[in-house]
């Protein structure tokens, strides 16, 4: 199918080969710019048309198109249309390449008279959708909600950017792994005749916005936070604010409550009642701020790991746990961190924790099929801090999102043992944990700082070397590792609990590895000559 790119086409959807629109007869383009095939719109509003459509270059990706085509009159207006269009497309190149949760900018060009931007399509459902199918969301998924949208609002915040149109339906759902993702940057599609008429005019969705947007033309951190209040308020109640707005004004904020169908905890309530304060001083002014409030509440205690079992020194019976463990990740293996979790929540030293400073790092993420044959490859990035321990040593925590996963394995899984039944449900508040495991040299500039509970050998490792993995040290040792980490950097450093541990190993997959079916040692240091499945020869140690 070929889709009519005229965005007055009352019926633009076209067979392969026809040259014009059976509909309006205007010449049909079957790729834009020799690359993108539009399949089928996906909306339309005062600004043009969202289309489905596919990337040919990329194996016939999946993007979306937006066509620029303001219904609005005089020069200004259009000038305007055109300055957000593109500002848009600007603030998608610089945000979307550095955070997961707001689409990535492809291209931006124009054609036969049209501006068009490409941006990374998203496989979900907006939430104003979700409530409109599924019903209002408890409180628990409100608060998840916030949980998973706060750091992306204080990621965009940080870099001079306010969205200005947060509202459920500028809020996808993933349908993979249930992420919220922010879209809609430019508040384009709300550039209409009567919004546009003159300079000045302000932007933003009715009822969602502040007053100071919608009076002075002003937004800050404190309006996109109103606006998130606004739209969790119209999730967990089904009532629309524009209705409220309507009908009384900014006054609804003080008494929004009274449209609950049924209660909220105190500890939320208070957290929408100073997101929705009418006066920006009397609100939250960060997503920093919200967040401190919700998760001395939300993060659960996380259960001490137990001492690790002895594992067998001679390779026989292979498990998937075992070439886990002879992979190199026994002994002491990763650190997690848990930011602002249970350990700060009632800590009166809690703000002398040192700020962190978060980055982001590029990684590849392949998949392989049952043979070890590379099947995929992508491109992945995530966020991570690095705290100084001194001696130009460091330690890099990358951040792990809180989520659920299927803890275990099935009965039908070649090698498991019988310990990982029954497959679970099980919920993980967000973490940090580890990029690597802890080098020799990171564990002996540890050892020197001053003895909390026993003494460490600076060097116990067999395998020398200093960015080795640190090996031949016990549970004790490592809980002493962490608390006198912990003492130097004011941070909560720990061991993972076993769930945190599987969780992160499998990065939301469900098969024995997190890149499929089997190892190799194209992918893993181990010893190639003990085979997991289905290998094709023998490998050796890389």
């Amino acid at each position: 199918m070929v889709c009519c790119l005229n965005p007055d086409c009352p019926n633009p959807i076209n067979p392969d080969g026809q040259k014009h629109c059976s509909a309006c007869a205007t010449i049909l383009t079957p790729l834009l710019r020799g690359r993108y095939k539009v399949i089928q719109p996906l909306g339309q509003g005062g600004f043009g048309r969202t289309y489905l459509a596919e990337d040919i270059d990329k194996l016939d990706e999946r993007c979306v198109v937006k066509q620029l085509t303001p219904n609005v009159r005089g020069t200004w207006a259009m000038n305007k249309a055109v300055e957000l269009f593109k500002q848009e497309a600007m603030q998608l190149q610089k945000l979307g390449g550095e955070n997961l949760q707001i689409p990535s900018l492809s291209a931006y060009f124009e054609q036969d008279g049209y501006l068009y931007l490409v941006q990374q399509y998203i496989d979900g459902q907006n939430l104003f959708k979700l409530l409109q199918q599924q019903g209002v969301l408890r409180e628990s998924e409100i608060r998840q909600l916030l949980l998973d949208l706060l750091p992306v609002l204080k990621f965009i915040h940080s870099r001079g950017v306010i969205h200005r149109d947060i509202k459920p339906e500028n809020i996808m759902r993933r349908r993979d792994n249930g992420q919220p993702v922010l879209i809609d940057f430019g508040v384009s599609k709300q550039l209409s005749q009567t919004v546009m008429a003159k300079p000045g005019t302000n932007i933003g969705s009715q009822g969602y916005a502040p007053i100071e947007q919608m009076q002075d033309g002003e937004a800050y951190p404190a309006s996109d936070l109103f606006s998130l209040g606004a739209s969790c308020f119209q999730l967990l109640t089904g009532v629309h604010p524009y209705r409220l707005w309507t009908e009384h004004g900014y006054s609804w904020t003080g008494n929004w409550r009274q449209h609950l169908r049924g209660s909220v905890s105190d500890d939320l309530g208070r957290v929408l009642d100073k997101l929705l304060q009418k006066d920006r001083q009397y609100r939250y002014l960060s997503a920093d701020e919200v967040l401190r409030d919700l998760q001395q509440k939300s993060a659960p205690p996380q259960p001490q790991p137990k001492p690790p079992q002895s594992v067998a020194t001679t390779p026989s019976g292979w498990t998937r746990r075992g070439f886990l463990n002879f992979a190199g990740f026994a002994g002491l293996g990763f650190l997690a961190f848990v930011i602002f979790g249970e350990t700060f929540g009632r800590n009166k030293s809690r703000q002398q924790t040192p700020r962190i400073i978060t980055n982001r790092f590029q990684f590849v993420v392949v998949a392989v099929n049952a043979q070890g044959n590379i099947i995929n490859r992508s491109n992945n990035q995530a966020e991570f801090f690095r705290d100084d321990l001194g001696n130009g040593v460091f330690l890099d925590m990358v951040f792990i999102p809180n989520g659920s996963f299927q803890m275990g394995s099935p009965d039908t899984e070649k090698g498991r043992d019988s310990n990982e039944s029954p497959q679970r449900r099980v919920t993980v508040a967000s973490f940090s944990m580890g990029k690597y495991a802890v080098t020799q040299a990171q564990w002996a500039t540890v050892a020197a700082l001053p003895q909390i509970n026993l003494s460490l050998n600076p060097n116990p490792s067999g395998f020398k070397g200093a960015n080795r993995p640190v090996e031949q040290v016990n549970w004790n040792e490592a809980m002493e590792f962490c608390a006198r980490l912990a003492k130097k950097t004011g941070r909560a450093y720990r061991l993972p609990s076993e769930a945190e541990w599987e969780y992160a190993c499998r990065a939301g997959t469900t098969t024995p590895f997190y890149f499929g079916e089997t190892i190799t040692t194209d992918l893993v240091n181990y010893n190639g000559n003990y085979q997991y499945a289905y290998e094709s020869g023998h490998g050796s140690h890389k």
